[in-house]
């Protein structure tokens, strides 16, 4: 007896419960992030989440909102979309100060954060980098905990891979100053 496979609208997938595992829409099924143990962060990469987060968050005071692991709806090869950077950040003028409603962020934000953990390549991340920057997300950050590389892309400039002192000043952080090494020293990591 063959089983049909229903997609799930948005309106659905956005109606699951909460668990342990956290899912991405993709092509109208709920993907887990995480696809095996493998994969699940580790220290590192646990270690630059926080990092980001409190060097992000003291810039961005004022300006927008730094979170961590909240799922997006956007648009991809025309359809719904749901991934769960590790981090987003999002101007308060794409998203009000005063929006306070615990659900997935309606706007493509300005900047997500992916941080390749252990069973993922840099070529996937690559590709879901595209993915972000075609559904209007302005630039992506696909960080390399062993290479302690930060690869930024843009939507309308190559990649640009920062290591050590490079700045990760750019025109749309407007006072951003800082470094992969400032990242990778706030976590701790050698």
């Amino acid at each position: 007896m063959t089983q049909l496979k229903t997609q799930l609208t948005l309106k659905e997938f956005l109606a699951l419960p909460e668990g342990d595992i956290i899912y991405e829409l993709i092509d109208g099924e709920a993907v887990p992030k995480f696809k095996n143990d493998e994969m699940s962060p580790k220290f590192f990469h646990s270690s630059i989440t926080g990092a980001l987060f409190i060097l992000l968050s003291a810039w961005a005071q004022g300006k927008g909102r730094v979170v961590i692991e909240w799922a997006i709806k956007l648009t991809r090869n025309q359809q719904d979309w749901v991934p769960v950077p590790d981090l987003t950040y999002i101007s308060y003028n794409r998203l009000a100060a005063d929006w306070l409603r615990d659900e997935a962020c309606p706007v493509a934000p300005e900047l997500v954060i992916e941080i390749i953990s252990p069973g993922q390549s840099f070529g996937e991340m690559t590709e879901k980098a595209t993915d972000y920057l075609k559904a209007k997300v302005q630039r992506v950050w696909i960080i390399d905990t062993k290479a302690k590389t930060i690869t930024i892309f843009y939507p309308d400039a190559l990649p640009q891979t920062k290591r050590g002192t490079d700045s990760l000043e750019d025109s749309l952080f407007e006072n951003l100053q800082i470094t992969p090494q400032q990242i990778f020293q706030q976590a701790k990591i050698p």
